[in-house]
């Protein structure tokens, strides 16, 4: 029995709530993208609580989107277990979302301490790892910065000359800039606060949307609620 009255404006609401679901699960699917890319050229050393994070915003995506679907094949159908299932789904995702923040407020201080200590690490296989070396240069140019705290960390690599830092702490990069260089012409920020810094600066911004994903979620929860009585009430009558 098809709904009416206000249900079919709830109904309507739906639809354009689970277009917006859609939207939000290929947003954080992009968010742990990105994350993972980052992390996965700082943190080496096995899987811990700060390196999961990405793994666990990617995951909660692709299930967003995957409920979303449910709850579409739901409305269309006017299916009672479909929006049940619907309901119950979003909810567990919100669950998730709210342990996913907590934990990384939590663990921020550790992805750092994990961060600068993989830095290093790296740093000493700078030249003799060539997947190592494109990826500590690629994030000294992007980052503007050399070195994990300061230029002055590469003078204790065994692999660099005396008075020598990579090329890709120069401000114009050129082959062998690094070579007896001047302060003047290189970058001597270290990249452990410079990325600490993006990270921090980004936390807002990711704060805001998911306070938005969250509020949506609320009213798909409330909406599929409605439906699924409006749906009950009219198998009674039949």
């Amino acid at each position: 029995m098809a709904v009416e009255g206000g249900m079919k404006c709830v109904k309507f609401l739906l639809y354009v709530l689970l277009l917006a679901f859609c939207a939000c699960a290929v947003g954080l699917i992009a968010v742990g993208v990105g994350a993972q890319l980052v992390l996965s050229q700082t943190i080496t050393q096995g899987a811990t609580p700060g390196s999961l994070l990405p793994v666990v915003i990617i995951a909660v995506g692709a299930f967003l989107f995957l409920v979303a679907f449910v709850g579409c094949c739901g409305a269309c159908k006017e299916n009672y277990c479909l929006m049940i299932t619907f309901a119950i789904f979003l909810s567990l995702i919100m669950l998730v979302e709210v342990a996913a923040a907590i934990a990384g407020y939590v663990f921020r201080d550790k992805v750092m301490l994990e961060f600068n200590k993989d830095f290093r690490q790296q740093m000493r296989n700078y030249r003799k790892d060539n997947r190592t070396t494109l990826a500590l240069d690629k994030m000294q140019e992007d980052f503007k910065c050399c070195g994990a705290a300061n230029y002055t960390d590469w003078e204790g690599i065994s692999s660099m000359l005396k008075g020598q830092v990579p090329d890709s702490c120069c401000i114009n990069v050129t082959k062998d800039c690094g070579v007896s260089f001047h302060v003047k012409n290189i970058y001597t920020e270290g990249c452990v606060e410079k990325i600490g810094g993006w990270l921090r600066r980004n936390v807002l911004v990711v704060a805001a949307a998911a306070l938005g994903i969250a509020f949506v979620e609320v009213l798909g929860i409330v909406f599929a609620c409605c439906l699924v009585k409006s749906i009950r009430s009219g198998y009674e009558v039949m």
